[in-house]
């Protein structure tokens, strides 16, 4: 398969789709998804949304990701880390470089990213210490 470069929203949806599969099947991160989201379907047209306006700049997205992830971190008692995370985007990274290759294929891995990083940073400032 020759590689391109990620240029419209079934480019978009390819990755996100692949890369779900992969994260509902990892042993490491699965259940994380699999307990919260009941919805798959609606919930990957609303990620492809999100990496649609991120990477194409479609300004379709409606949501708040950080609070999500707020939400879903209480969820499981904080037990996220950095290694979740980490899994999280070594799966992308390798999602990206199987399918794609180029500036908009680069620039997903660097917005995921930093992405991550803020997430899990606001997850962290927003538990629920007792001191």
């Amino acid at each position: 398969m020759i590689k391109k470069d990620i240029s419209n929203r079934a480019d978009v949806e390819l990755l996100v789709n692949t890369f779900y599969d992969r994260i509902r099947q990892n042993e490491k991160i699965g259940f994380y998804f699999n307990e919260t989201i009941s919805d798959w379907d609606s919930h990957l047209e609303k990620l492809t949304d999100f990496w649609d306006t991120q990477l194409l700049n479609a300004r379709n997205f409606k949501g708040n990701p950080r609070t999500a992830h707020i939400k879903v971190d209480n969820r499981f008692n904080h037990e996220i880390t950095t290694k979740e995370f980490g899994e999280w985007l070594n799966l992308w990274f390798k999602t990206v470089n199987e399918l794609f290759k180029g500036e908009v294929a680069q620039t997903a891995k660097d917005r995921a990213r930093k992405m991550s990083t803020h997430l899990f940073m606001n997850m962290y400032r927003y538990r629920k210490v007792d001191a």
